[in-house]
């Protein structure tokens, strides 16, 4: 019995990197699976909203659909209706619509 137990305590344990092995592994999945999908949706929204021009149609982040009169640095006016403006600022511009082509179902 004396034999064992001195056998099991001289066994070496892992080198400690190995413990950490896990958690490098789920903080790369976490990377790769979702914070570097949203900062490229992040850089690509940005890209849009700084392309804003007169004469664009827009979607607001509260879903307010309009049509862009004036843009400048951080504001945008936006006609909602006709004689109904109102001036929002450039990043609670939730989309861009394209402008009207074909219908899909022709």
């Amino acid at each position: 019995m004396i034999d064992f137990l001195a056998a099991a305590a001289s066994a070496e344990a892992p080198p400690a990197w190995i413990q950490f092995l896990p958690l490098v592994g789920m903080g790369l999945i976490f990377w790769f699976l979702i914070i570097r999908p949203q900062m490229r949706r992040q850089k690509e929204h940005a890209t849009k909203i700084a392309a804003i021009k007169r004469g664009d149609q827009v979607i607001t982040a509260g879903g307010l659909l309009g049509k862009v009169v004036k843009v400048d640095e951080t504001y945008a006016e936006i006609e909602l209706a006709q004689g109904v403006r109102v001036k929002a600022v450039k990043s609670a511009i939730g989309d861009i619509v394209p402008p009207a082509g074909s219908a899909a179902n022709d």
